[in-house]
């Protein structure tokens, strides 16, 4: 078996994102493939891969610094406000580096749902730092 050297192709990206519970996808935007649970938004990327597989998604407050300062990631046009990151070159990201931060963003939108959707979703999913 072939291993990538990093980023996520938009099916490894629907195969992971798409099996956690609550999560809904859909196109906005013209070709942007959005994730989001509970209605709430969680990552986005270009639904035909274009853009070296961009992907935009929400990261805790604590965090936003530490990863724009890192070469790669940007804060996210039109959402840094809101704590958003870009990742502009994802092959400088290992596939599960990339895992990690995406179910942080998954986690990380979900907190901010009511106490009963959350309850509804049941366990987040487990994060898997090493592969």
């Amino acid at each position: 078996m072939t291993r990538r050297s990093g980023g996520l192709t938009v099916a490894q990206l629907d195969a992971l994102c798409g099996r956690w519970p609550g999560v809904t996808r859909d196109v906005k935007w013209g070709s942007n493939l959005v994730f989001s649970v509970g209605g709430k938004m969680f990552v986005i990327t270009h639904e035909d891969g274009s853009e070296g597989g961009r992907l935009s998604f929400k990261v805790p407050d604590d965090r936003f610094l530490e990863l724009t300062d890192q070469p790669g990631v940007i804060p996210a046009p039109y959402l840094a406000r809101a704590r958003w990151v870009s990742i502009t070159e994802p092959s400088r990201f290992t596939t599960v580096e990339l895992h990690a931060l995406l179910r942080d963003a998954y986690a990380t939108v979900r907190s901010k749902l009511s106490k009963k959707l959350q309850a509804e979703l049941g366990p987040l999913p487990a994060r898997k730092d090493r592969s």
